[in-house]
């Protein structure tokens, strides 16, 4: 049997069965579903993505996580998980499913979405909140609340509604940040709140026992009642089926000459264009695919990798040898401003320790970056779950690699790249765990001449942010706010856990950097995850590192340069100042008191 003749047998065959599995069965490709056994059915006006157009009303898609969660994927917003659908009411209870909703407030948009906010009684109005960052703390009221997610020690948030009496506030050691229009039922910021949409949708047609859906071969997407269908009997179902396969065995025999005729030309076809890819990913070139091809890449996005508020992360394959990670990006900044800093960076990026961009989408309003598979996950993964670890030689060697691409951006391009998100999770590890740097969605290009960039909003992740980035009493925002993010993610890296640890959950704990200082500081060992000596030598260099790294004022840190040469170099490193205890700046009139290390790192850093 030819190969032509294989396919169109395939075919019929896979045709056949898919007829008498839906008629045998009484269902169809729109039938209601759950993401689990406790999830809220979904029928229409909802679809789920992997049911086709016509089952859903547009911009009302779900998706089921690996969690087997509903999750609702707003457009240019957030994702939020959805806990239960009414209706009848039409209305959808929501709630964000990570930590510190309040500091996703700013992206959740609802003004390209069918839903509303779901105001709970007729005199529920939107409120304004504005955001402060302060430098001392507030007595707390109904109008003035804190946000300890956002806050930093010594420099808590504040979120204050409109109505608040601001003779009774003292905002003299505070900085505005952003205001939020929010309806007051989801004022207590605690990522749960109700949306709505029209009922002009699918009208009464619930109320009435019948089933919505939208009309057929119309133009613009109107709904329809219509009656339930009823199952039929088995005998009609029989001679329907024969009916549909004689009429199928009639087309595919036409049709057999056709395949035969065109098979040769579509493998030689899709053999060209194979080989066209593998001459561009041999010469690092990022390639342009339409949104057609990102379906195809990802097998119709079967495998999530990873999800955040930027989009979702999935695996694709290229072809049998490439595997990629395409990142679809669903929060765009003003006129895709992720979308833009990403490819202005990773477009002339060459480093062992950067991802690499093998190619990108934008297809009208989609947006998508594909990038070289690392088969290893992030650093997150590994430097704070019990199940994963590394060797402390290993943990080592990951921040040189990290320390080395970070010097890169600084120095070894063109233009200076401020990546602005240093963390474990956007360092990705390949097959032998060597780090690359990810993620550049916040990266600002200038010249390396220039010594301070200008920054109309804080941008990075609370616990990574330089101080300089939320208040300019500290300096001005450089590449060392880079810099204080790699100190973070040393000490993460030391310890196993997170800087932000201590919260509000957690009040009773010592902040853990001061306490690896202080330990450090009396000459006291670590005893951090410790079996052989030597692994004493690499922690302590590396939270010594670390402490260097996070220094309060920007001009007392280290280059990543001399980074480098500090994680490379002996392990008789200097303990560097109290970085929790300074008030002010470094200046020159103290260089003479100071250690030959902490002179080269204020002569280097300037």
């Amino acid at each position: 049997m030819s190969g032509s003749s294989k396919m169109v047998f395939s075919l019929f065959f896979f045709l056949s069965v898919t007829i008498f599995a839906e008629i045998g069965s009484g269902q169809d490709e729109c039938m209601a579903s759950r993401c689990s056994d406790q999830g809220p059915p979904i029928r229409f006006p909802f679809r789920r993505t992997d049911q086709p157009d016509h089952c859903g009303y547009p911009g009302f898609e779900l998706y089921c996580s690996e969690k087997k969660q509903t999750m609702l994927e707003l457009p240019y917003s957030v994702k939020l998980l959805v806990t239960n659908i009414s209706y009848d009411s039409h209305e959808i209870m929501v709630q964000y499913p990570y930590n510190c909703f309040v500091g996703q407030l700013q992206n959740l948009s609802l003004a390209a979405s069918p839903f509303q906010f779901k105001l709970e009684n007729a005199w529920e109005v939107l409120d304004d909140f504005t955001f402060f960052n302060c430098s001392s703390k507030k007595r707390e009221f109904y109008f003035v609340q804190s946000i300890p997610c956002l806050s930093i020690p010594g420099y808590p948030v504040y979120a204050i509604m409109s109505s608040a009496d601001l003779d009774e506030i003292n905002l003299s050691s505070c900085r505005r940040m952003y205001n939020l229009t929010l309806p007051y039922s989801i004022s207590d910021l605690n990522g749960k709140f109700s949306i709505k949409w029209s009922k002009s949708i699918c009208g009464n047609c619930e109320a009435q026992g019948k089933k919505c859906r939208l009309k057929r071969n119309s133009k613009e997407p109107e709904t329809e009642c219509i009656n339930n269908p009823s199952k039929g009997s088995a005998a009609t179902k029989l001679v329907v089926a024969g009916a549909v396969t004689g009429f199928l065995l009639l087309v595919l025999a036409i049709s057999v000459l056709y395949y035969v005729h065109r098979s040769r030309k579509l493998e030689e076809k899709n053999k060209r264009k194979i080989e066209k890819f593998l001459e561009d990913y041999r010469a690092l070139k990022p390639s342009r695919y339409s949104y057609a091809d990102i379906k195809k890449i990802t097998d119709q996005f079967k495998y999530i990798l990873g999800q955040g508020g930027y989009g979702t992360v999935y695996k694709g394959k290229l072809s049998n040898e490439v595997l990629v990670a395409v990142k679809i990006l669903n929060n765009f900044r003003g006129n895709g401003e992720e979308f833009i800093n990403e490819m202005a960076t990773m477009g002339r990026i060459h480093h062992v320790n950067v991802v690499r961009l093998v190619g990108f989408c934008a297809d009208g309003m989609r947006r998508a970056l594909i990038y070289e598979f690392l088969p290893n996950d992030s650093l997150n993964k590994f430097i704070f779950s019990a199940k994963h670890s590394l060797g402390w030689e290993k943990l080592q060697d990951i921040a040189i690699g990290i320390a080395k691409g970070m010097e890169y951006l600084h120095q070894g391009c063109e233009q200076r790249i401020l990546h602005f998100d240093i963390k474990p999770h956007n360092i990705l590890l390949d097959h032998n765990f060597n780090p690359k740097i990810s993620d550049f969605g916040l990266a600002k290009l200038c010249s390396k001449d220039q010594s301070a960039v200008s920054m109309t909003i804080a941008r990075g992740t609370m616990g990574y942010i330089a101080p300089e980035v939320l208040s300019r009493n500290f300096g001005n925002v450089s590449y060392k706010s880079d810099v204080y993010s790699f100190g973070m993610l040393l000490l993460e890296m030391v310890s196993g856990r997170k800087n932000s640890d201590v919260t509000a959950e957690n009040p009773s704990q010592v902040y853990f950097p001061e306490w690896i200082y202080n330990h450090l500081n009396q000459g006291e060992e670590l005893h951090i995850r410790i079996k052989e000596r030597r692994d004493a030598t690499i922690a302590k260099k590396l939270a010594i590192v670390g402490l260097w790294c996070i220094q309060w004022y920007p001009v007392d840190r280290p280059s990543m340069k001399l980074v480098v040469q500090m994680l490379e170099g002996e392990d008789n490193l200097t303990t560097p100042p109290n970085p929790f205890a300074s008030t002010s700046p470094t200046n020159t009139n103290t260089s003479r008191s100071r250690t030959p290390l902490q002179r080269e790192l204020a002569v280097i850093s300037e």
